[in-house]
């Protein structure tokens, strides 16, 4: 169920993302993260340079909705049952999908460099998409559980 939830609601995220992004003052031309990480990943591989165009974009949807259904199934482990627990925790567990990302594994690994490196208002927005994340994960997890509201008994 997690795992569902945590790949459905990659999509919110990565339109909350491009939406954002079209909104940045003085963002850089260069693509969002997802598009960094996968080249990243692919020139540690050895293979970037042999990769056509629509294949970078094959796997950097696939690599995204993948990993958030990875992160989601985790999540899924201890996500609360309740609707209105639902959103708080879903902050917390989007922050936490950002730190444990942008702030440990991808830095240390050389996949990407650290956020103190990109325009503060790409790491706000890149906080916010995760944030995003976090709440439809969450809240697809408590739906999905049969989470009552609070009038509901």
């Amino acid at each position: 169920m997690g795992a569902a939830a945590g790949a459905a609601a990659s999509l919110p995220m990565i339109v909350a993302m491009e939406r954002l992004h079209e909104r940045l003052p003085g963002e850089p031309a260069r693509p969002l993260p997802p598009r960094e990480i996968t080249e990243g990943m692919a020139a540690k591989a050895g293979v970037l340079d042999d990769l056509k165009e629509d294949e970078k974009q094959g796997l950097t949807l696939t690599g995204h909705y993948g990993y958030g259904a990875a992160c989601g199934a985790l999540f899924g482990l201890v996500a609360p049952r309740h609707p209105a627990t639902a959103i708080p925790a879903g902050v917390v567990f989007g922050l936490t999908v950002w730190a444990a990302s942008y702030l440990g594994w991808l830095p240390a690994s050389g996949v990407r460099h650290h956020p103190k490196h990109d325009p503060p208002a790409r790491t706000a927005l890149m906080i916010a998409a995760h944030i995003v994340y976090g709440v439809a994960t969450s809240s697809f997890i408590a739906a999905a559980r049969g989470g009552r509201g609070y009038y509901e008994r």
